[in-house]
């Protein structure tokens, strides 16, 4: 059994079906698109077990930028997604990110914002005095300052993203196949020619795209190339507290927790102290984290929390990279017919817009257009040009 498409992507959550639903509303586009999906009804996909946060706090105009379209994109989701004039509805809010810096970390922070508003981007910074009076909820005494972007920053319905991308892209004749990808067949080693599923069917491919979340390490393999990606497991707690806090936007604390209300709730995490094997995509949520790391610096820095309780948790996977914590996005230098889009360690729900969008330009005229991905093109790695990103 076989079939052939002009694009096929190996990943269908919000990043494959960002390229999916961008690609196919290009008017200049008119081939044959399939998305394959090894998670059908997305229970393990890190689409689905995303935090969905954007910020525009970073420290490179690459990621400034990607953040930037995508924000635009999500004010614009109930009309650019609507399918059969139903509006898509993402429950985006803004209440801002808040970055806290100490001493140590007061002129690093005072350096990114430097680069944030040569991009144009109004990211505030806070002096401690200052910190303690707009947040009195907040244990301000070893801070110096806190950075904070209200009105451009926030969090949305990541999973509802990715279905409106999905639905939107299956009503302009996208193709979602359910099967896992067991193989690329290589034409002289220099071309993808066909995708092999694991129900047997072989479909015959012009071009691939590796949006493959955690998985795309794997997928590269197959076309045999490298890519320093791997899963990273990251644990969301839920948790309610009496305590009083008011107008609290997203915050990252210095300690590396980061924290966000959900009506009457609260998220937290915090990254794992140890990464994960290669191999290892495993969900089970790492309970000690909350009990050793978590609750003891949220008491610290939010006293009110001293009292609180954990509802429930989740862990998701990230796919990491390692090489510096950015995007890979575009053609394989020696693979020209296959493109990736993946590595994104984190930011793949907040950049899926721009993705997307820049992805369909490159398949669709050979360049960028809408906007300029081609920092994150692989070929850093070998030249060892890294886009390190960290929020400290």
């Amino acid at each position: 059994m076989s079939a052939n498409y002009d694009v096929v992507i190996v990943g269908g959550g919000v990043v494959g079906s960002s390229i999916a639903y961008f690609l196919s509303a290009n008017p200049d586009f008119d081939g044959s698109i399939a998305v394959i999906e090894r998670d059908p009804y997305y229970t393990a996909s890190s689409s689905s077990l995303s935090t969905s946060a954007i910020r525009q706090q970073f420290g490179t105009p690459p990621n400034i930028a990607m953040s930037k379209f995508s924000l635009d994109f999500l004010r614009e989701v109930g009309t650019r997604l609507a399918v059969g004039g139903e509006p898509a509805d993402i429950g985006l809010h803004e209440p801002g990110y808040l970055v806290l810096a100490t001493p140590e970390r007061a002129e690093a922070q005072r350096a990114k914002n430097r680069v944030q508003r040569d991009m144009g981007v109004d990211i505030e910074l806070i002096e401690q005095a200052d910190l303690a009076r707009r947040f009195p909820w907040l244990n301000t005494q070893d801070l110096a300052l806190g950075s904070f972007g209200r009105g451009c920053e926030g969090w949305f319905d990541g999973p509802g993203l990715m279905q409106a991308f999905r639905r939107k892209a299956r009503a302009q004749k996208v193709d979602y196949r359910a099967a896992t990808v067991t193989g690329l067949t290589m034409a002289n080693r220099k071309r993808v020619g066909e995708v092999v599923l694991d129900n047997g069917e072989r479909i015959s491919a012009g071009m691939v795209i590796n949006a493959a979340g955690p998985w795309s390490a794997g997928i590269a393999r197959m076309a045999g190339t490298h890519l320093p990606v791997v899963p990273s497991k990251r644990c969301v707690f839920v948790f309610e507290s009496p305590a009083r806090i008011d107008n609290c936007p997203f915050v990252f604390d210095t300690s590396g927790f980061w924290l966000r209300p959900e009506g009457q709730l609260f998220l937290c995490g915090i990254p794992p102290v140890r990464e994960n094997d290669p191999d290892d995509f495993g969900l089970d949520v790492d309970y000690d984290l909350f009990d050793e790391l978590i609750w003891p610096a949220l008491a610290h820095r939010v006293p009110g929390f001293e009292q609180l309780r954990m509802l429930r948790a989740w862990a998701g996977l990230y796919e990491y990279n390692t090489f510096d914590h950015s995007g890979i996005i575009g053609p394989h230098p020696e693979i020209p017919n296959f493109v990736l889009a993946t590595g994104f360690s984190g930011h793949g729900m907040m950049h899926a817009a721009a993705t997307g969008s820049g992805v369909s330009d490159l398949i669709a005229y050979g360049e960028y257009r809408s906007i300029d991905l081609s920092a994150f093109r692989y070929e850093r790695i070998a030249n060892n040009q890294p886009i390190e990103e960290h929020v400290y």
